[in-house]
């Protein structure tokens, strides 16, 4: 389904990876990804990250964000077949993925947009969550009345194209209620540089 957001193509597919497939998959991300806690610049310093990360990739998929160069790790076994399968389904081509670990309610991704050079100027993010549902929100970056969000279950898949980047900030906010344990896997392409 189509999220209405002016000036952006963003499409929610609840459930996209069935129940038990998702659970696979989230159990062996577990057993495989080297996670990581990302040193990330916020308001001019460095900080640790309110969450779990691993950059996976192609060896070239080099990416900058907040301040900071990542080097990809190898793709993992389980991610082959997943990336090839939404490479067909929207006609794009991945060469890396962004895996994040939110261990409870207390880990976070504060306002961002996906807008690095490298991403180039209308990206296509194919974002796969994993476990507990949270809430996703959307903001217009100069309306910051305007606002989406959606609650992002096991197994839904967001596809953030167009000019979503250049007009919108997301966000996975902190929660005071218990939640589970949740990944969520953001498949990208990294220009050549």
């Amino acid at each position: 389904m189509r999220i209405d957001l002016p000036g952006a193509d963003v499409q929610w597919f609840p459930g996209w990876l069935a129940a038990p497939e998702a659970e696979a998959l989230r159990l062996d991300l577990l057993a495989q990804v080297a996670w990581e806690v990302h040193r990330i610049r916020l308001f001019g310093r460095e900080v640790d990250s309110p969450r779990l990360s691993s950059w996976i990739g192609d060896p070239a998929a080099r990416y900058r964000y907040s301040g900071a160069e990542f080097q990809p790790h190898p793709w993992p076994a389980s991610l082959a077949p997943l990336r090839e399968r939404l490479e067909i389904a929207f006609a794009a081509g991945f060469n890396s993925v962004l895996v994040n670990r939110y261990r409870d309610g207390q880990d976070a991704m504060g306002w961002h947009s996906d807008d690095e050079p490298e991403l180039g100027v209308r990206p296509v993010i194919a974002s796969l969550s994993l476990g507990a549902p949270r809430r996703f929100v959307f903001r217009h970056r100069q309306d910051k009345a305007l606002k989406r969000e959606v609650v992002l279950g096991h197994g839904d898949l967001l596809l953030m194209a167009g000019q979503t980047q250049r007009h919108y900030h997301h966000a996975l906010p902190r929660t005071a209620r218990p939640v589970g344990e949740r990944i969520n896997l953001t498949f990208r392409r990294i220009a050549a540089t």
